[in-house]
Parts: C-alpha cells; sequence; structure tokens
C-alpha cells in the first residue's frame, strides 16, 4: 500500500504537476486510510464499495466535517482511479459512492467604490504607502493570489509590454496584462520608492528591511486599510481576486477569459462568479423594479 500510495503522489507532482501543498494533502488522506486498512487487515485489491463507506462512517465517528470528508473521497477517487490506470486494481471502489453535499459559498467582493477607497488609504507620500499603494493596485489589476504577490521578482514585470509574468499553482506560468494606471504605478515604485527600502532580494515588494513581504504580512496591511476605508467586512488579498473577476464578468468579459486570467485550470472554479452576478441582478430587481 504504501508502495502504491508514494508512486501515485509521485504522479500527481511530476505528471499533473500539482502544488506541494495539495500533494500533501492528498499523502495526508492516504496515509489515514492506509492505517485504517492497516487495522482492519486490508490491502488495495480487497477494497470493495462496503470498505469505503465504512471508512467514512468512521471519519464521521472521528468529528469529521462535510469539507473534510468530501476531501477525503477526492483523495480515495483519485487514487484507485490511478491504481486501476495501473492495472493494480480493475475497479475504483470509490467511483459510485456519493460525496458529502457541500453548501456553496459565494466569494466576498467589494463594490469598485470600496476598492476605491481601500486605494486611496495608503500615504503615498511615504516609502511605505507608496509600496502599498502599488500592491494594492497590483492585487486588483492582476487578480493575483498573496502568494503570487509576494513570489514576484523584478524580472517578472515587463513595462514595455504591460504585462506580468506569473507562476501559479503548481508552477504553471501565465501572462496577466496590466492597464496603464497600474504600470505607470508600479514603474514610479520601483525606480523612485523601491531603492529607499534598501532592498536585499529580487523581490518586488520587500518590507522595511529589504527582504521579500510575507504572505501574512500583506494580510496585514490590506485589514488595516479595509479598516481605515470603513469597511466592517472580512477583507483578505483573495477578495481583491474575487472582485477582479466579478468586476471584469460585470464589464462584459467571457468566462474563459477570466478563467485564463486567474489561472484557474478548470473553468468550475471560475463559474462560481456568475453565481455572484445572478445575485447583484435578483438584488437590482428586487430594489429597482416598480412591482418588487
Amino acid at each position: 500500500m504504501h508502495e502504491h500510495i508514494d508512486a501515485y503522489l509521485e504522479h500527481l507532482t511530476v505528471i499533473r504537476g500539482l502544488a506541494e501543498k495539495t500533494v500533501e494533502s492528498y499523502g495526508s488522506d492516504l496515509a489515514f486510510f492506509r492505517s485504517f486498512l492497516k487495522e482492519h487487515r486490508g490491502s488495495p485489491d480487497s477494497v470493495d464499495e462496503d470498505t469505503v463507506f465504512l471508512y467514512l462512517v468512521h471519519l464521521r465517528r472521528r468529528g469529521l466535517k462535510n469539507t473534510s470528508l468530501a476531501r477525503n473521497m477526492s483523495s480515495l477517487r483519485g487514487f484507485f482511479d490511478f491504481l486501476v490506470q495501473e492495472r493494480v486494481i480493475t475497479v475504483n471502489p470509490a467511483a459510485l459512492l456519493d460525496s458529502p453535499k457541500l453548501p456553496r459559498k459565494l466569494p466576498n467582493v467589494l463594490s469598485r467604490e470600496e476598492i476605491t477607497a481601500m486605494l486611496a488609504r495608503p500615504d503615498t507620500s511615504d516609502r511605505l504607502g507608496f509600496r502599498d499603494r502599488a500592491m494594492l493596485e497590483l492585487l486588483y489589476a492582476c487578480g493575483l493570489r498573496v502568494s503570487e504577490l509576494v513570489s514576484m521578482n523584478l524580472a517578472d514585470f515587463d513595462a514595455q509590454v504591460g504585462l506580468l509574468r506569473i507562476l501559479g499553482k503548481g508552477s504553471k506560468e501565465r501572462h496577466v496584462p496590466l492597464h496603464q494606471e497600474a504600470v505607470a504605478c508600479i514603474m514610479e515604485y520601483v525606480r523612485h520608492w523601491r531603492p529607499l527600502l534598501g532592498p536585499k532580494c529580487d523581490k518586488v515588494f520587500v518590507n522595511r528591511s529589504g527582504m521579500g513581504l510575507s504572505r501574512q504580512g500583506v494580510w496585514k496591511l490590506i485589514r488595516r486599510y479595509a479598516r481605515e476605508a470603513g469597511i466592517s467586512r472580512d477583507v483578505s488579498p483573495h477578495t481583491f481576486r474575487h472582485s477582479f473577476a466579478t468586476h471584469l464578468l460585470d464589464g462584459g468579459a467571457d468566462l474563459r477569459t477570466v478563467q485564463i486570467l486567474l489561472g484557474h485550470s478548470d473553468i468550475m472554479a471560475t463559474e462560481i462568479y456568475t453565481h455572484v452576478q445572478a445575485m447583484r441582478m435578483i438584488a437590482l430587481h428586487r430594489k429597482f423594479h416598480p412591482r418588487s
């Protein structure tokens, strides 16, 4: 069992190019399943639907919620699909079992007015303030993940063409265009303000010690500017990503283009933003229609 799991995790890393943390979570789920089989003296070729069902019951009794159960089911389905492809087993025992139903959560999106208010909060007469303004401008201009933002190097920014090279999940590369205001803001930061921070690395965004900004540092800054802008609900770097996608769709962009810009491997992940649009249309209709 251990050898099969190692082979599958190697397949996820090398062939499918999944991110390291994703592969680690698969490995953790499968290691737990292996322990369960060991206790019940089972092997991969002896696992059937009843075994998988009993395992889910076992997880439920341990207090796992639907989100964790669904993730475990996904891990098992993928693993047994791999074993079928490798001809270790003939049938995937997890294929026909339903995953727990999960409530669909709509992403937290800022209005254009709230985005404008947050962009106006940093003090652009100060080196750290201008850095923060450039950071917020870039998050909204490109819909970056916070990990993509903090890992950006100077060589990733092409000011002449107005393109940003982004290394996303699973080391997948994509290029996102920047609007002129964002280009001008980043250029001024890189040329005039970043040198004042005494950079000791090639990262675009550095802290007061000259080292690259951390994910936690970006989170704290965004929460601070959200409070200063009078936004009471929780705002994170990912809120800018959600707002970027939603505002593009509101402006008429097609779903496929937004998928490419966000770096989603599956368009299903992008379709959640169409639900946000629908909710907005319903709210506007109820508010303004004479008979609502």
